[in-house]
């Protein structure tokens, strides 16, 4: 990698200084930095504007489209990062499977990955399949200046969920008969995902994301014992092969109180935390050396602004004591929440938190 291919959450780039990467790095902070997991979506009235009669999948790959939309928050919100705007099943779409998103209900799979022939269907990913991934980056970072880009990716066994199932699901019945029935198809679906995110992440990377956070949005179903034979494995696959280029890594699931130590010995440098267990108590699960991110509870925002205040207040305690903390909910922002109390937000936790 040469000088001029530095990704910008390296030493010497624009954002290296940036409150949100002084946090991930555990080092000082002029405030604790404020983000939020779906801040570019549903949420925001420009947001609907632009992708009014514009397919899911398909607005993820129009670059100029994808860099209006990522930072629409960062101008509304003052977050202190921007997270790139795509959806976790961009790369197994770019690699030629049929699926879909369908409002309301999510990605859907037309043919589930079922049998050891289903997985010939899972080639590796090339950076010239998610072209348009490196063009909105470019232009996203051209934008941002100082303020960080987050580059994400579904984790493997969050991605094998939706391919078993065929879409999403409660019980996870499908995936969890495959990880108990065929341990050694279920290992080598994962390994297949982790090969694949792990190429979509180092394209964000290299084009210029600060950081880059990998979702596990459903592995909370799971027990402990079970996510470390079964799934850590190809998360922390995913985190060595990113390791090398610097940039602070996140990991991220719902529901996931019992895993946050495992999660962090996958290899994240940041284990983010749902609104379900308080930072403090996170903190001893996980262990020193990490940061952690999170965690008010999304729901908290529809109450009127002085409660949302007070639970704010109680998240920034329970963190007075971390190493290193993001704020953030503990889980997206949800589609009907009033963007004016997301601002306000940022504003109250800034003015808490200065130095």
């Amino acid at each position: 990698m040469s000088a001029t291919d530095r990704p910008s959450g390296a030493p010497q780039s624009k954002t290296y200084d940036s409150a949100f990467l002084r946090a991930c790095r555990r080092e000082a902070v002029p405030h604790t930095p404020v983000w939020f997991m779906r801040q570019a979506g549903r949420s925001l009235p420009e947001y609907l504007k632009v992708r009014e009669g514009v397919p899911m999948l398909e607005s993820c790959m129009r670059p100029e489209l994808v860099t209006e939309i990522t930072l629409q928050p960062v101008r509304r919100h003052r977050v202190d990062a921007a997270i790139y705007f795509s959806d976790i099943v961009v790369p197994l779409k770019a690699i030629g499977l049929d699926l879909d998103i369908k409002p309301g209900v999510g990605p859907v799979v037309a043919e589930p990955i079922r049998t050891r022939g289903d997985l010939e269907r899972l080639r590796d990913l090339t950076p010239e399949d998610v072209w348009y991934v490196t063009e909105a980056i470019g232009m996203l970072t051209e934008e941002l200046g100082s303020t960080p880009l987050i580059g994400f990716a579904g984790a493997p066994f969050t991605l094998a969920s939706y391919l078993v199932e065929g879409g999403p699901s409660r019980n996870h019945e499908h995936t969890k008969a495959m990880m108990y029935g065929d341990p050694q198809l279920w290992a080598d679906l994962l390994d297949r995902l982790a090969g694949i995110t792990s190429t979509f992440l180092k394209v964000q990377i290299e084009a210029g994301a600060s950081a880059v956070q990998l979702f596990d949005s459903w592995v909370g179903a799971l027990a402990p014992a079970d996510y470390r034979a079964s799934v850590l494995p190809a998360s922390a696959k995913v985190f060595d092969a990113v390791a090398s280029y610097g940039v602070p890594r996140i990991h991220f699931g719902v529901g996931t109180g019992e895993l946050l130590g495992l999660m962090g010995e996958a290899g994240a440098d940041v284990v983010g935390v749902d609104w379900r267990v308080p930072l403090d108590e996170a903190a001893r699960r996980v262990g020193p050396g990490k940061a952690l991110q999170g965690n008010l509870d999304p729901a908290v925002l529809f109450a009127p602004t002085e409660a949302v205040e007070a639970k704010t207040r109680e998240v920034l305690d329970a963190a007075s004591g971390l190493e290193g903390h993001v704020f953030n909910l503990g889980h997206g922002v949800l589609p009907n929440m009033d963007p004016d109390a997301l601002t306000r937000l940022v504003e109250y936790v800034h003015t808490q938190t200065a130095r």
